[in-house]
Order: C-alpha cells, then sequence, then structure tokens
C-alpha cells in the first residue's frame, strides 16, 4: 500500500481515527467556533464520512441554507469546517460568524423595575408666611395642600389664606382662595394617568397649555423611571471565536461582557445627550484585539421605534385663576400625540377645539444621522371665523465641545388657540426666534451667546443680545461674567461675580453690576447651606452704589419635624421684615406625625412597636423609629426604586428580623407604609450537668420534646434553645447511647432578655 516507504525501510503513518474505524455511530461532544454546545450527539461515520442530524445543526443555533433531508454529510457543506478529535471525543465544527445566532448586550431599563404601591393615609402641606412691611402693614398667608390617597389613586386640593393684620395696603385682602381641586390615578402597567378636576393639558413645543376644569388620559412614562424612551445607539458586529467585548463612551468605560461566537447588537444608555463617541474592543482567548471606532447622536427629543405619547383633555376653560376660587368658561377639548415612526424620526399631531374654534397641525423631529436634530411643524387655526397659521422651525446640536440651539415661531393672519378662548382683548405674538450657542474651553472655562428677538401682538419688537463667561479658579471658586444688550439701546448692562468656598457649606460671593442706564453697583454676599439631615443655615447680603443700598438677612432652621425661617430685607428707607414656617402633617396606620413638607411620594417606616431602630434611606442614616416604632421619610420620589434598611443592633436579644432591607417604589402623591416584621423569641441558654455536677459532654444531642427542636450540648454544657413553653422538658442522648431528661419552667410573659439558666441536672 506504502511502497516507496517500504523499498526506504520505514514504517508506515498509523491510520487516522476515520481509516480506521470506516463505519461507526459516535457520541461526540458538539464544539461550534471553539464554544462548547453543552450537547453530546449521535454522529454516524460512513466510509470516512461524517453525518450528523440537521435537527442538531439547527438546535445549535446554526442557519444552514440550501441544506434539506434529516441528515448532513458534514464535508459537502460549502464553508463548513469539521474535525473529528478522537482522544476527547468532541466534533469541532468552524462555521462563519453569520451562521450563528445573533446576541444583543445590554437593556433598555436604566434598574429594574419595582411595582408602585401606595396605603390608604392623609396628608396636609402648609406654608406660613408672616410678613411686616414699613409703611404698608402686616399680613399672615398660610398656604395649604390637603391630599388624601389609596391605591385607587390621589385627591389633592390647594389653596391659601391670607388675614390681614394691620396697615392699609392689605386692609381688604382677608380672603381664602381655592386654587385646584384633583383626583389622579396612575396605571403603570399600561403607562397611562387619568386626571379629573382641575388640570393642565398636555402640550407640544409648539403649542400652548391651558388650565381646564374636566377629566384628562395620557400616556405618562413618568410611572416608569426604569424605562429609556428614546433611542438608543446599537453598535454591531462579529466575533469568531468566544470573546469578550469592552465599550467605551467619550473615553470612558462603560460596559464589559463576554461573547459567544457570531453576530452581536451591543446596546447600552449613554448618559450623555449629543454627539459622542463609542469605542469597542474584542479581545479573544488568545488576547489579540480588534478596536473599532463608532461615532454615534443620541437625542432625547426623539422617540424609540413603535412608541406613543399622548395626552386627550375635555372640559371647561379656567377662568381668573388666583383670582376666583369656582370660576369656569366655555367648554374646549384638546389633544396631543407623538410617535416613534422609526429611531431617527418621530411624529408629532395637536388638535384644540372650542365653541368658536378649530385648530390642528402637524409636526415632526427628524435625526440627521450625526449632525443633529432637525423639528419643524404648521398649524392651522380658525377662531370666530377668521384663520391663521403658525410656522415653527428648530435645529439642535451639541457634543461635549459646543451646543448650538435655533427656534423660530411665526404666527400669521389670526391664528389662535384655547389661549385667547375667553379673553377678547389678548393678542398672540406675531414672531419670536432665539438662537443660542455655548462652547467650552476645557480649563480657560466657558462661553455663551443667545439672541433673542420678539414681535409682539402689538407689533412691537424687542431683540436682545446676551454673552457670558465663567471661569474655575483656585479650588472650588469660580469667576463669572455675563453682558446684557437690548438691540437699539445704547448701552450694556454688564455684571461680574467671583464666588469663594469658604468650607463644605459657605460661599462667598462678590459681584459688580452695571445697569443699562450706567448705574453700577456692588454687591457681596455670604450664604450658609442648611445641612441636609437638618440644622442651620443663613444667608446675608450687601449692596451699594449709584441706586440705594440694599440689606438682606435670613436663617433657616431645619428639624426632622418643621422647616423654620426669619429674615429682613430692603433698604434704609423701607424695610420687609419676615417668618415662615412650613411642614406636613400626616395620618397613616392610625397616628399623627409631622414632617419636613412633602412635595411628592413618602415612606413611613413600622418596626412593629419597637422604637429607638436606626433607618438607612439609600444607605444614609435618616433616624430612629419612634417609641410607637415609627419613623416618617419623606424625601422619596415618586415610582423611584428606593432601598430602606434598618439596624436591628439595637434589638433586644431576643427579637428577630427575618428582613433587614426592602426596595420599593411609591406611587406618586402619596404614601406607602413599608413594615419590617419583628417577632419576639422565647429563648434562653442553659448550662447542664449529670448528677456529679460535672458539665454534659460536647455534642450530646438535645431534644425539646414541647417543639421538637433539636440542638447539641456546646463547651462548659451550654445550651441555646428557642421557641420555649412555660413548662420545658429535654430529653439528652449521651454518646455513650445512654439519656437523661431535664425539666425547668420559664416566664414567658416577662421576658425581656436571653436568660441564663442553671446549671440543671439531667438525670
Amino acid at each position: 500500500m506504502y511502497p516507496c516507504a517500504a523499498l526506504a525501510g520505514e514504517l508506515p503513518p498509523p491510520p487516522t481515527g476515520q481509516e480506521a474505524v470506516p463505519d461507526a455511530s459516535l457520541y461526540l461532544e458538539l464544539v461550534v467556533n471553539q464554544m462548547s454546545t453543552g450537547r453530546v450527539v449521535q454522529v454516524q461515520q460512513r466510509a470516512g464520512q461524517l453525518y450528523l442530524p440537521l435537527s442538531d445543526l439547527q438546535a445549535a443555533g446554526l442557519k444552514l441554507s440550501g441544506v434539506a433531508g434529516p441528515e448532513v454529510a458534514l464535508d459537502s457543506v460549502q464553508g463548513l469546517h469539521t474535525d473529528y478529535d478522537s482522544q476527547a471525543q468532541r466534533l469541532l465544527l468552524d462555521v462563519p460568524p453569520d451562521w450563528l445566532p445573533a446576541q444583543r448586550i445590554g437593556s433598555s431599563q436604566a434598574y429594574p423595575r419595582s411595582q408602585a404601591m401606595s396605603s390608604f393615609g392623609a396628608l396636609l402641606n402648609y406654608d406660613l408666611y408672616l410678613n411686616d412691611t414699613d409703611d404698608l402693614g402686616r399680613y399672615l398667608a398660610a398656604y395649604n395642600e390637603l391630599r388624601i390617597f389609596d391605591s385607587w389613586g390621589t385627591v389633592s386640593s390647594t389653596g391659601q389664606l391670607r388675614q390681614s393684620l394691620s396697615g392699609n395696603a392689605y386692609a381688604d385682602t382677608s380672603r381664602f382662595r381655592r386654587y385646584d381641586t384633583t383626583w389622579r390615578y396612575s396605571d403603570d402597567e399600561r403607562l397611562l394617568t387619568v386626571e379629573a378636576g382641575d388640570l393642565v393639558s398636555g402640550s407640544l413645543p409648539w403649542s400652548n397649555s391651558v388650565r381646564l376644569g374636566g377629566v384628562q388620559l395620557s400616556r405618562d412614562f413618568s410611572v416608569r423611571p426604569d424605562l429609556v424612551t428614546y433611542p438608543l445607539p446599537a453598535f454591531a458586529g462579529e466575533a469568531a471565536v468566544p470573546s469578550s467585548v469592552d465599550l467605551f463612551i467619550n473615553g470612558y468605560k462603560s460596559t464589559s461582557a463576554q461573547l459567544q461566537p457570531g453576530p452581536y447588537t451591543l446596546t447600552n444608555i449613554p448618559y450623555i445627550n449629543g454627539a459622542g463617541e463609542a469605542v469597542v474592543v474584542t479581545t479573544d482567548a488568545l488576547g489579540r484585539q480588534v478596536s473599532t471606532t463608532l461615532p454615534f447622536y443620541v437625542t432625547s427629543t426623539l422617540l424609540q421605534q413603535g412608541l406613543m405619547d399622548f395626552s386627550v383633555a375635555a372640559g371647561s376653560v379656567r377662568r381668573d385663576y388666583g383670582l376666583k376660587d369656582f370660576a369656569y368658561g366655555p367648554g374646549a377639548s384638546t389633544g396631543s400625540v407623538r410617535y416613534g415612526l422609526s429611531d431617527y424620526l418621530t411624529l408629532e399631531g395637536h388638535a384644540e377645539a372650542a365653541q368658536s374654534l378649530n385648530l390642528g397641525g402637524v409636526g415632526g423631529n427628524l435625526r440627521l444621522g450625526k449632525l443633529g436634530v432637525l423639528n419643524t411643524a404648521v398649524s392651522q387655526s380658525r377662531y370666530d371665523g377668521l384663520g391663521g397659521q403658525q410656522y415653527s422651525l428648530g435645529y439642535q446640536y451639541n457634543n461635549s465641545r459646543f451646543s448650538f440651539n435655533y427656534q423660530r415661531l411665526q404666527r400669521r393672519d389670526d391664528y389662535a388657540d384655547l389661549t385667547l378662548v375667553d379673553s377678547p382683548y389678548t393678542r398672540m405674538s406675531q414672531r419670536s426666534q432665539q438662537a443660542t450657542l455655548s462652547v467650552n474651553l476645557d480649563r480657560y472655562g466657558s462661553l455663551g451667546a443667545g439672541y433673542f428677538d420678539v414681535r409682539a401682538g402689538d407689533d412691537s419688537r424687542t431683540r436682545l443680545l446676551n454673552l457670558t463667561w465663567s471661569k474655575p479658579l483656585w479650588g472650588n471658586s469660580s469667576f463669572y461674567l455675563s453682558a446684557n444688550h437690548e438691540i437699539g439701546a445704547s448701552n450694556w448692562a454688564v455684571q461680574a461675580q467671583v464666588t469663594i468656598p469658604i468650607d463644605l457649606r459657605g460661599n462667598l460671593s462678590v459681584g459688580i453690576e452695571r445697569n443699562q442706564q450706567g448705574q453700577t453697583q456692588q454687591r457681596v454676599n455670604y450664604s450658609r447651606a442648611v445641612p441636609t439631615e437638618g440644622g442651620v443655615g443663613y444667608n446675608l447680603g450687601y449692596s451699594r452704589g449709584d441706586q440705594q443700598t440694599y440689606r438682606q438677612a435670613d436663617a433657616t432652621w431645619r428639624l426632622q419635624s418643621v422647616q423654620l425661617q426669619v429674615g429682613a430685607y430692603g433698604t434704609s428707607e423701607q424695610t420687609t421684615r419676615w417668618a415662615d414656617a412650613a411642614g406636613s402633617l400626616v395620618w397613616m396606620d392610625g397616628s399623627l406625625f409631622a414632617a419636613n413638607r412633602i412635595d411628592d411620594a413618602f415612606v413611613l417606616v413600622s418596626t412593629d412597636g419597637y422604637g429607638g431602630v436606626p433607618v438607612r434611606y439609600e444607605n444614609q442614616r435618616v433616624g430612629d423609629t419612634d417609641r410607637s416604632g415609627h419613623l416618617l421619610v419623606p424625601w422619596t420620589s415618586g415610582y423611584y426604586r428606593g432601598k430602606y434598611e434598618i439596624d436591628p443592633l439595637n434589638l433586644p436579644a431576643n427579637v428577630r428580623s427575618p428582613s433587614v432591607e426592602q426596595r420599593v417604589a411609591v406611587r406618586r402623591g402619596s404614601g406607602y407604609l413599608l413594615e419590617f416584621p419583628l417577632t419576639r423569641v422565647v429563648a434562653a441558654s442553659l448550662v447542664l450537668v449529670d448528677a456529679n455536677q460535672q458539665h454534659l459532654a460536647l455534642g450530646s444531642n438535645v431534644l425539646h420534646e414541647q417543639s421538637g427542636a433539636r440542638t447539641v450540648v456546646g463547651w462548659d454544657g451550654l445550651v441555646y434553645l428557642e421557641n420555649l413553653a412555660a413548662h420545658n422538658s429535654l430529653v439528652v442522648e449521651r454518646g455513650d447511647g445512654s439519656q437523661c431528661r431535664v425539666q425547668f419552667d420559664l416566664d414567658v410573659q416577662q421576658q425581656g432578655e436571653v436568660p441564663l439558666l442553671g446549671p440543671l441536672v439531667c438525670q
């Protein structure tokens, strides 16, 4: 068979595994592109060829085109390389990466979702303000917000009581004024919010909101802060073998992940808005790296493809808001919608209707690749038989170095919307445009410029130019310079200011200002912020120049139950003295609690009546539970998945807490009773001895007959038992197989700590 080798006196090479066993059934581990599939497949070997069922290849994720039949001859598939590892009993396949399943790395969720919760309760926010001004007298204003909430939603009502105390300027202002009364319910499963009562209608950037008394249904993405609604950049590639991938966004490492062989799409949430640069680095098992640089543009003004945002409202136009309690005008309806047609284009629509008004408009936002976002809209209205149009055009671009924004709004003829209904003497502006530019100069600070041009309804025109420059100085000090000019006027208004931090919470600011009339003013201000956990803060200010000398001083004292403020400001001719007290009263779990003002949601932590238990919110200690075992945490944001912890170290030794940490999200504007169940365990430590007063042997088995619990004897005859009764019996089995018994009584009602009993004789 090998004549040349025989003549040369050499032996032929041994036959391969396939030649040695030409026909056989093999059970081999399937390995694709150096990645084990975790499957053992049956391979048929016939005449030196390997055959594998097509179903096994498909189960491994291979995409084979033009291959049919129940069995596949592996050598006949073009692009497929096969190797039989007889020693390790493996079938090694090498295929192009695009034959393998696609992988998606990353998530469109910012963090895991928690179901929003709410408990039954009531809340009263109050703000008492006392004002005393020279020559104008004194008055007291009391703002209030009352809420009642449960799983069915939140009912809130706001208003203000104003009472004149002396003087002539406020003699006739004693009254109570109601502002808004609204019921609101949010469904975080369907991302919907329904409101009834006094409300503000939804709008688009090129339309206006109005106050209505009615109902409104709207898409509410804020109930799911874990969702990202704008399009995320996706970076695609292929991995021929198992690899790792690292994603760098603007030079900072953002994501690391492991890749299986095949195509992949890397999606990550970049915490930037605008243009950026991504670098994708893949590393295989041998350390070989491939780096790819990809520019991208992210904007929150777009919706992801297929997402819809909308609001629909109907009711009566609110009249004389803040002046009259119950004044409503003609009926009206309005609706807005946004739809993500693609990740590049979001369409918009808006409509309004009233007895004498019809309005409709369409618009959109288009991402121009990496060059920014273009927005445009057009509207047509007819009001009291007169028609008009509105046109909107804008462009935005920003990156880490500079940003630019331009917006123009033009109205023609007699364009009108719901803001003019029931307001016959009001006219909308004819035109407005603005352009802003900011440039980051790194260590030289940042520059800003703005141009604003408005032509009002009476044909008057205002054009303003604004220039700013800010620069960091030594430490955390900073310098700020601004210049404002009304085009057509002769002078500029200029302001310069230096801010110097004195300590962690105190800042000193020194500045000089020149107005358009040429008058100058020098200012100095020192402020010290109130600590978040409570304490005292204050603000002192003084200015003098061509105008009157101005002084101001105020102090703030924040307690856990209320925030108190007092201050004075004015000139040498007139001074105003004021005082303020703001806070909240909460009724929940059958008790009344006082806290600082609660603007959104809150959590009432309960420790089952145990007081003095430390509570942490987001790893920061916020206080201890009171004598009834409660602590109010007033800083929670609605639908935020916050972390709450208790520290059980101060609890009695016989008290157990099955959970010391919980994460919970609370519905907007409501509260939740977060319970940490604590149980008192009747326990005791025993010292057991035999009849000779010797400690029982270490490791002897102990059975508590009343509970069935088993334990062992420790050093020095010590035994710890829980769930004890008033009368207890123990059976102890010694190492030699003999048994003895112990009986003892325990006062389970008066037990406060874990007692040490004994020595008890086991006999």
